[in-house]
């Protein structure tokens, strides 16, 4: 059975922005391990519309860039939105019933499954699907924006925590 993961950069002040702050090349190549890794991600429109960037080649890439647009290729994606007709290469459009397709998908999957965006992770925690919650905290106030919890915030306890790089932190929390 696959696990649900939300995980995303997050500001001290509790805001995720990937225009204000990103990550240093330390971290990215974390996130270009955990790509590598993951058995898909599943997408709301605006977050999927962001990340199409890495569907096409740029020829200014460096090496990192590169293999992370790779990775993120080569795995599942599964867009949630009813506003979408088609997605691109690799990706399935999810409508109707997002509890029933999400469970089915946890079910028919092992590994882990990425979350990406606070909106559709709210939607998920509502409906109570998301296992493991990650923030990469960095060290940035940017005292407004979208929240990394863009609904309640449920009840979690700590699992793990560690450092990436120099100066951002890892805090993983799973539901009680």
């Amino acid at each position: 059975m696959a696990k649900i993961v939300f995980g995303m950069n997050q500001s001290l002040d509790g805001y995720v922005d990937h225009m204000a702050f990103g990550p240093s090349p330390t971290l990215f190549r974390h996130f270009i391990e955990e790509a590598e890794r993951q058995a898909g991600s599943i997408y709301g429109r605006r977050m999927y519309e962001v990340m199409r960037y890495w569907d096409d080649e740029h020829p200014e890439w460096n090496a990192d860039e590169r293999a992370f647009a790779a990775a993120w290729r080569n795995q599942p994606k599964w867009v949630v939105s009813r506003s979408l007709k088609s997605v691109g290469p690799n990706a399935s459009l999810v409508e109707g019933d997002l509890e029933g397709a999400i469970r089915k998908l946890k079910a028919e999957r092992d590994g882990e499954i990425e979350v990406a965006g606070p909106d559709l992770a709210r939607s998920l925690t509502e409906l109570g699907l998301i296992d493991e919650y990650r923030i990469y905290l960095h060290p940035v106030v940017l005292g407004h924006g979208k929240p990394y919890f863009a609904g309640p915030r449920p009840p979690l306890r700590l699992m793990a925590h560690d450092r990436i790089g120099e100066d951002v932190i890892r805090l993983t929390y799973a539901p009680v």
